[in-house]
């Protein structure tokens, strides 16, 4: 008897998976366990297998096309059977599904009152089922014109006279393109001798995709719900530095500065579980465990998979299950487990040369901190001016659930382990 294979629900905040690529045609054989397609869900690629076995009957979901979670993927059972009232049975239990969820969440009116008149506002654009490819526009600012001439004399502005002089540029042969064909400051600029004005304008656009479209939801929530405040600190690197050195030559391992932070912050947590903590909308929870989000920027948006237990772990353990999530992520093969459960987020872009930046809470964490690049600054040192490495961190919280006071004993203690590396053994 033929079964009916459904879009699955790959991550809690996919509402529609995207079919990236199918790896069986109708008319082929499915075992348990074959890979039947590659979806896209909101936060990755990933290979779907399939659960039942049978001829592949029918394709509900064409490659690189978009459907609902729960929609029909696919049909599979015997060959030659007739799955004609398969397919009408599952779209109407899919009608009524969307008709019930619309019941759902009508608003209730009052029969005496007479419903108010609906603001009418333009169509929304229909979601792409595929990512378009880039499609470059281009337009021209104006169209160009020969020089004005008025009693045999080019106008042009003062300006453009001037610029044109200091570039030994014949006004004669420019064309303009202010009023009438006066020639102004932007086509001496853009002249080219013996050529055309380069005046046009450009611009690309593409469609986003499932990944971009969820970060922007969920940021937005975040930001705009959650009061957000900042805390900054300097934290002086010379001792991180010095121990970083000499771990990779004693031990061998190349161990990176964001280990050295995810390590030092998960000792802080520990200290500090006021600020290991989640706020879920009327109480907050306070985490014995600590599970460090690791911020990672991908293709198409940003990960975040998860150090779980950070506190119990070495500094290698560390430095080497972040290599292991960074090379999934580029690979597109992290699966909702690795990013599921955080209790804090770190994010880091001193590699690209940032110095300082705030970041948005990664909801429903209570906090997250962006870490800056560590820059050589004169610092006073024994009342004397000398070098010296120094980090900047900003500690963004939820005022909802986390102080002012609390955050920033947190970052004491983070600032007292990194300054003092042989303390993320000790503490």
């Amino acid at each position: 008897m033929a079964e009916v294979v459904l879009m699955p629900k790959l991550s809690d905040t996919m509402t529609e998976g995207v079919v990236a690529e199918w790896h069986k045609k109708v008319g082929d054989k499915v075992e348990s366990g074959d890979l039947l397609a590659e979806i896209e869900s909101d936060k990755a690629t990933m290979e779907f297998e399939s659960f039942q076995e049978g001829v592949l009957l029918h394709i509900g979901v064409d490659a690189g096309q978009n459907a609902p979670v729960d929609s029909i993927l696919a049909i599979l059972g015997e060959e030659g059977e007739d799955i004609a009232k398969i397919i009408e049975d599952a779209e109407k239990k899919a009608k009524n599904n969307v008709a019930e969820a619309k019941d759902d969440v009508a608003p209730e009116t009052k029969p005496s009152e007479p419903a108010p008149a609906p603001k009418v506002a333009p169509a929304p654009a229909p979601t792409p089922k595929t990512t378009p490819a880039p499609a470059t526009v281009s337009a021209p600012t104006a169209p160009s014109a020969a020089p004005s001439v008025l009693n045999d004399k080019v106008v042009a502005s003062p300006l453009a006279r001037k610029l044109a002089q200091e570039k030994n540029i014949p006004l004669s042969q420019v064309p303009g393109s202010g009023d009438g064909g006066r020639i102004v400051k932007r086509d001496v600029e853009n002249f080219i001798p013996g050529g055309v004005v380069n005046a046009r304008e450009s611009f690309t656009e593409v469609g986003l995709n499932s990944m971009r479209k969820v970060i922007g939801q969920r940021l937005s929530e975040s930001k705009f719900s959650a009061p957000h405040f900042y805390l900054t600190l300097d934290i002086d690197m010379d001792n991180a530095i010095a121990a970083r050195k000499s771990i990779i030559e004693g031990k061998g391992t190349k161990v990176s500065f964001n280990d050295m932070v995810v390590k030092a912050t998960a000792k802080a947590l520990k200290q500090h579980p006021g600020v290991n903590c989640s706020f879920l909308g009327d109480r907050v929870r306070y985490n014995d465990h600590v599970n460090i989000g690791v911020a990672m920027a991908v293709e198409n948006g940003l990960l975040v998979p998860v150090v779980r237990f950070a506190d119990q772990l070495s500094l290698q353990e560390i430095s080497a299950q972040v290599k292991d999530y960074s090379i999934k992520a580029k690979e597109n093969k992290l699966t909702p487990d690795d990013w599921a459960g955080s209790t804090f987020t770190v994010s880091n872009l001193g590699m690209f040369g940032i110095e300082q930046f705030t970041s948005i809470i990664n909801s429903p964490d209570g906090a997250i901190m962006a870490i800056g690049g560590i820059k050589q600054v004169p610092v006073v040192k024994n009342n004397e001016i000398v070098p010296g490495n120094v980090m900047k961190v900003t500690l963004s919280c939820d005022h909802r659930a986390i102080d002012g006071a609390i955050g920033a004993a947190f970052l004491q203690t983070f600032k007292l382990i990194l300054e003092n590396p042989v303390l993320m053994y000790e503490l």
